[in-house]
């Protein structure tokens, strides 16, 4: 028998005109609120965040406790999820998702005040975690919300299409940071920007959170809850029901490892691991990193929409399903193909001319400070320069470029034998050709993780049940994304440095989709879906 909240699902029909207001009100602030989630991650590819808050000389360590940074805010993400899914399903989804805007954006424009670790040492690093985690509560609230509004607002057969819009606009949260952060650059000389011209797109956000609660303190409740409440069907505890209603365990099983673990990687992979690829070991100037990620995700936010609204026709499992198919064909070729393009005198370098690094004991953490051999020293050096190498144990530590072995260890000599074997090691822009090719490849990255992502809020808000859908949503969604997703990019640059090769962190993303497609393939029935 269907419930009060399920009847006034069927029965609305809600004109254009109030759509249009509900999908333009909730995507904006699900853009800005992205955006200042992600200018922290824009900034930290480019080495800003680590040499400011976590000053310690070695580039490479810096850029890992930077990304460590960013993943801190991820994995506070559950938390968010569980305290704002609580109250969206007791208090209601409108007044939820504007707490966590608010909370975003102060937070956010916190990191653009905090002083340098030059200037006041641990405390710097320290207010930064604080504020991130603030960051991460807030996400944590924010994504549910706004899909789960725009969902129970949309008439039957096309929440596909109307969520698609919120799918896409994470994509262009990551798209305004970089340009945001562009435009700054580009206002100033960049002496300035790196002395403290960065911080003001993170104060930016200040005008951005305006905007944000003038347009969603003007929209009405989402009409099931309205009912539910009417009828008096809010649920008492939806934590304690999201573990307890009837067959709702699978459902956040398969939430979280076959939905939100796939999709996250294949995104976070098509965003940041591109610009960090482009700007770390392909050498590309940063500028022109920035310009190709955002112009080729720019590009790809069609894709979103178009397999949003093809779930509405086809199944929300179909896209996802094929999408995680050809992510595991097409990932490393897209990859190759952008490294070739980006850097081609590298690439040759590497392929006429390999780098091996031999001794009797080659151990290597990143996070050292001071490597403990000879071997792990040499290793370091060049992951440091951004050049791939490759291991083998020998009586003594030296390196080969080549198959001719290095005169010295000394950094003089290893410099002079790289220069010698093509190893350019300053920044590069590709040609017109390689940077169409280039562009193809990441719009290809986006369409794979527009088949993914695209149908995912109607997938998930047809899930589970009214009552406790904004808990039972939020909860494995923000795990799955929070952890498999915001480690992505310390986990892969610390396989990149730990083994030389700059596609090492590709595998990562490899075995998450594998274990994703597995999951959906076998676990997910399109009769769990309730379509409204």
């Amino acid at each position: 028998m269907a419930t009060t909240a399920d009847e006034a699902l069927a029965q609305r029909e809600p004109g254009k005109a109030e759509m249009r207001q509900v999908v333009t009100a909730s995507s904006l602030g699900t853009v800005f609120e992205w955006y200042d989630f992600f200018i922290y991650g824009t900034l930290a590819a480019s080495g800003i965040i680590g040499r400011t808050f976590f000053a310690t000389g070695n580039p490479v360590l810096e850029a890992l406790y930077a990304w460590a940074g960013f993943a801190v805010g991820f994995g506070f993400r559950p938390l968010g999820a569980v305290l704002f899914g609580y109250l969206g399903d007791k208090l209601g989804r409108k007044y939820t998702f504007l707490v966590t805007i608010t909370l975003m954006g102060i937070a956010t424009a916190g990191v653009g005040l905090v002083p340098s670790y030059a200037s006041i040492g641990v405390a710097a690093p320290m207010i930064v975690i604080g504020l991130r985690i603030l960051q991460g509560l807030a996400l944590g609230g924010e994504y549910g919300g706004a899909a789960i509004y725009v969902a129970e607002h949309s008439p039957p057969g096309r929440a596909g299409y109307h969520t698609s819009f919120i799918q896409a606009s994470v994509s262009a949260g990551f798209i305004l940071s970089l340009a945001v952060v562009l435009i700054t650059r580009f206002s100033m000389t960049s002496a300035t920007f790196d002395d403290w011209g960065w911080r003001l797109p993170f104060i930016f956000s200040i005008a951005l959170l305006a905007i944000s609660l003038w347009m969603r303190v003007k929209l009405n409740e989402s009409p099931v809850f309205k009912a539910m409440k009417a009828s008096g069907e809010i649920a008492r505890n939806p934590l304690k029901e999201s573990f307890t209603y009837p067959g709702n365990w699978r459902r956040l099983m398969v939430a979280l490892f076959g939905i939100a673990a796939g999709l996250t990687v294949i995104w976070y992979t098509a965003t940041f691991s591109v610009l960090s690829f482009l700007q770390g070991p392909m050498r590309v100037e940063p500028v022109v990193a920035q310009l190709l990620a955002a112009g080729g995700a720019a590009a790809g936010l069609f894709w979103f929409i178009l397999f949003g609204k093809l779930s509405d026709k086809i199944g929300r499992k179909k896209p996802i399903i094929i999408g995680y198919g050809f992510t595991l064909l097409l990932l490393f070729p897209l990859f190759w193909a952008m490294g070739h393009a980006a850097n081609p005198g590298l690439a040759e370098a590497a392929k006429r001319a390999p780098v091996v690094v031999s001794g009797p004991d080659c151990a290597y953490d990143p996070f050292a400070a001071q490597q403990s051999t000879t071997c792990g020293q040499l290793m370091d050096y060049l992951s440091k320069k951004g050049i791939p190498y490759t291991q083998a144990v020998t009586p003594s530590a030296s390196v080969a470029i080549g198959s001719v072995p290095v005169v010295s260890n000394t950094s003089v000599d290893i410099d002079k034998a790289l220069a010698d074997a093509g190893y350019s090691l300053d920044k590069v822009t590709p040609g017109t050709v390689d940077l169409v090719l280039i562009l193809i490849a990441i719009i290809a990255l986006a369409a794979l993780s527009g088949a993914t992502y695209g149908p995912v809020a109607a997938l998930l808000t047809e899930l589970f049940p009214p009552r406790i859908r904004y808990s039972s949503m939020s909860i494995p969604y923000h795990i799955g994304t929070g952890y498999f997703g915001g480690f992505l990019p310390l986990i892969s640059q610390f396989m990149v440095a730990k083994s030389g090769d700059p596609y090492a962190g590709l595998w990562y993303t490899w075995a998450v989709v594998a274990m994703a497609l597995a999951v959906t393939l076998f676990f997910l029935k399109e009769r769990d879906l309730v379509h409204e």
